[in-house]
């Protein structure tokens, strides 16, 4: 288990993300995005599933050795939250993740620092991890993304 260091003025965690987790692309099609990214950029596919929750379809795609990930997400309904983003802004960038190793401990920091949270609880997210999302108005209009991946903090 990673330590913990705080910062000395607030006494808070100064490292609250241990990495970025990946990125998310809102995209109209999974299926025909999954196939541009490998035949465009040799990214391939490495896990999908379909977060009813969410309301999305979903496939992380490997950059590298792996350890850099790119979300696809396609809506399920045009109701969902990925089809609004694509209605509003069109299809691109929807979102910044940072790994954390405890969701809820990092989500009381920073509402402790003003910002808004979209969950009061978090919700199940890729893989069976657990998320949450600051509010984009307080984050510069980024959509930020907590992850605690599944497992809790020994998979960190």
């Amino acid at each position: 288990m990673r330590a913990v260091t705080t910062d000395d003025h607030t006494g808070l965690p100064s490292e609250l993300f241990t990495t970025i987790d990946h990125v998310g692309i809102a995209v109209p099609d999974l299926d025909e995005a999954v196939a541009f990214y490998a035949r465009a950029f040799g990214v391939h596919s490495v896990h999908e599933e379909t977060n009813e929750e969410q309301g999305v379809r979903e496939a992380m795609l490997a950059v590298g050795d792996g350890a850099t990930r790119i979300q696809l997400l396609a809506p399920l309904t045009p109701e969902s939250t990925i089809a609004k983003f694509i209605g509003r802004s069109g299809p691109g960038l929807q979102q910044l993740a940072f790994r954390v190793a405890d969701v809820e401990a990092v989500s009381a920091t920073l509402r402790e620092r003003g910002l808004r949270l979209l969950y009061d609880v978090p919700r199940r997210g890729t893989a069976g991890s657990r998320v949450n999302f600051v509010h984009p108005k307080d984050a510069g209009g980024v959509l930020v993304e907590l992850v605690e991946p599944a497992g809790g903090p020994e998979h960190v």
